[in-house]
């Protein structure tokens, strides 16, 4: 063989063998559905792997495995920053695992699954991103489409998802399939255990009422295995809403919580059919409100769901912890007593926090007006326009706005190092008298 040639291979060799960090691959990892001892459980090269993970889009992967996550889980595979295969290079020098989203049309947006042409042409676009990101090292598995039930009346979606499982198993040996449901009701797990028999597992997503996850799953007749792809806050759809109907957001402090309390109850509790969890969202996104359901700030810090996930994944609490709401008053009422305001009047807000290390605390407080752009199903919605934004002391008086209309007062409470609390409190503007 020609030198030249022969060191040309050897260079592509070793191109080949390398992701972005320069860290040596080693092929696609062997992800398996067993049931031994009477569980199911995923292995990974024959290693049990019990799922302890975060939705992560545009979030901080390399933190997530510092708080002791093992993986991640994906909504697409293109979300218009990175690329999967740049998603998964970095999750491979994290040391996580990613279970990969792939995109599959919603009859709520528009999806006809009666129209044989599109379902053909989005079958091909996704077995060419399988193709594309198959053997990455960090793959753990194709998560098919995202809560496809959720206002869906044709049930031959299930028919696609289970068409394009097939179609991954035949050209992906190595990996699991599952798709994920919004709830689970017997329609969907009937509809699934008949006509998308394919997927290796279920997986479904609930908010405050994955307390009653167990009981949901009994009365949809599923007896598989299954995984908590998405949970977390309270959704926006599920709390007491004020008269002028805005949603009354938790604290961070009831957030961290109710995530202790659910993964305790729901979670961990059927250590027969669950194969692990993702908790919703390592990250920050604009949902009703832009503190919702990220558990970091816009600006990067933490919040205490953080703290809470640390302490469930590694069974201890983080070195420096988020400071913590006591209570949080305007004008010495709650966000629960309807606070309406005139023009310009005063408003007094107090809020009572402390720090678990006595950490110095600053205060950030901040008028919204009340989102307008409203999505559903975590369909993307824009940010409201700030009124009034201020750092300073605590207790703080500041002016009302001027016009008519719903608002928000935020807090953020911040140690400086990272770590933070949040709360607001929905106030109306009403016309003078």
């Amino acid at each position: 063989m020609n030198r030249i040639v022969f060191f040309l291979i050897i260079i592509a060799f070793l191109v080949d063998c390398t992701d972005n960090a320069g860290n040596k691959k080693t092929g696609p990892a062997k992800v398996t559905l067993e049931q031994t001892g009477g569980k199911y459980r995923l292995f990974v090269n024959g290693a049990e792997f019990y799922v302890k993970g975060a939705g992560c889009e545009f979030g901080n992967i390399e933190a997530l495995a510092e708080h002791g996550a093992n993986s991640f889980r994906t909504w697409r595979t293109e979300n218009g920053e990175s690329s999967a295969g740049e998603i998964l290079d970095r999750a491979y020098s994290a040391g996580l695992m990613v279970l990969m989203g792939l995109e599959v049309g919603r009859e709520r947006h528009g999806f006809d699954y009666d129209d044989t042409v599109w379902v053909r042409k989005q079958y091909e676009y996704i077995k060419d991103e399988v193709i594309k990101i198959k053997d990455h090292p960090a793959l753990l598995g194709w998560a098919i489409g995202n809560e496809i039930n959720l206002g869906a009346v044709n049930m031959k979606v299930f028919d696609a998802v289970n068409e394009i499982s097939e179609m991954i198993h035949k050209i992906d040996t190595c990996h699991v399939t599952t798709t994920t449901l919004a709830g689970i009701g017997k329609r969907e797990a009937d509809y699934i255990r008949e006509n998308c028999t394919d997927i290796d597992f279920l997986s479904i997503q609930m908010y405050a009422d994955i307390i009653n996850l167990q009981k949901r799953i009994e009365e949809s007749g599923w007896e598989g295995p299954y995984m908590v792809a998405e949970w977390g806050a309270t959704g926006h759809w599920e709390v007491a809403r004020t008269k002028w109907d805005a949603p009354i957001e938790p604290t961070s402090t009831e957030k961290a919580a109710s995530f202790l309390d659910r993964y305790t109850k729901a979670i961990e509790a059927d250590s027969t059919h669950c194969l692990g969890s993702f908790v919703f969202l390592w990250g920050q996104k604009q949902e009703r409100t832009p503190t919702w359901y990220g558990m970091f700030l816009e600006s990067g810090e933490i919040t205490e769901t953080v703290d809470a996930m640390h302490k469930i994944w590694t069974g201890k609490w983080p070195e420096n912890r988020c400071p913590t709401i006591d209570s949080f008053l305007l004008n010495g009422l709650t966000a629960y007593d309807n606070i309406i305001l005139n023009k310009g009047a005063t408003i007094h807000a107090e809020v009572s926090a402390r720090d678990h290390e006595r950490d110095t605390l600053n205060y950030k407080w901040e008028i919204m007006h009340e989102s307008k752009d409203l999505g559903w199903g975590g369909d993307h919605e824009s940010k409201p326009e700030t009124w009034m934004e201020r750092i300073g002391k605590n207790p703080v008086e500041i002016e009302a706005p001027s016009t008519i209309g719903a608002y928000r007062l935020f807090l953020y409470v911040l140690d400086g190092k990272g770590h933070a609390a949040t709360a607001n409190i929905p106030f109306c503007i009403a016309q003078d008298e």
